[in-house]
């Protein structure tokens, strides 16, 4: 876990015993409910973890934030970011029961109390928040659709309330496909990690 504590020098003994759980974690509950490529389980702390932490990169959470994952999947990134940010509420959702069966254990096998966890859909929520994060769900435009309604109107952070996603490869079509009137950054991950999977990995602010 070496790379844990080079890029996240700041990392707490708590932190790092919990984030350091996780690779086994998820291999144990991949073998019965397929969350993760089975191919790509074994590169779980460079592909999913830092992955997800990167977010952190760009902007950090304050106390008393409200965060929803939407389309979690497995978990990720709310429960790396829920470690991470131990004062701030992470909402993860997700359409198919059998993925929030695994979040919900993993959460509580490392005792996190700033994770719920709802088999559910984006439409269906009542509940606002100050940013909606997710990784590799859909398109800019149905996200960003999903994301608005769903966005508190009061903002404590100096970056306003929006959509934060994690992409891949070459987004300039669904950039196009946005309204002209979206105000959009790009944050190229390579910068903050020196590793050859981030070369083409993103992450896209929109202002909601």
């Amino acid at each position: 876990m070496e790379f844990l504590k080079t890029h996240f020098p700041k990392l707490t003994t708590a932190q790092l015993e919990r984030l350091e759980q996780l690779p086994q974690l998820y291999k144990d509950w991949n073998a019965k409910i397929n969350v993760i490529s089975r191919k790509d389980i074994d590169n779980f702390t460079q592909h999913h973890l830092l992955h997800s932490l990167a977010l952190s990169k760009i902007i950090q959470f304050k106390d008393g934030a409200a965060i929803l994952d939407l389309g979690t999947g497995g978990g990720l990134p709310g429960i790396p970011l829920a470690v991470l940010f131990p004062n701030v509420h992470f909402t993860l959702i997700d359409g198919t029961r059998k993925k929030i069966k695994v979040v919900e254990a993993i959460v509580e096998a490392l005792q996190l109390e700033n994770v719920t966890a709802k088999q559910q859909r984006a439409e269906e929520l009542k509940a606002q928040f100050d940013f909606v994060i997710c990784r590799a769900v859909a398109s800019l435009d149905k996200l960003i659709m999903w994301s608005k309604p769903l966005l508190k109107r009061k903002h404590i952070h100096a970056l306003p309330n929006g959509l934060l996603t994690l992409k891949g490869g070459n987004i300039d079509n669904e950039i196009q496909a946005l309204p002209r009137k979206e105000y959009i950054e790009i944050f190229p991950l390579e910068k903050y990690f020196e590793i050859p999977y981030f070369q083409e990995k993103l992450l896209v602010y929109v202002q909601g």
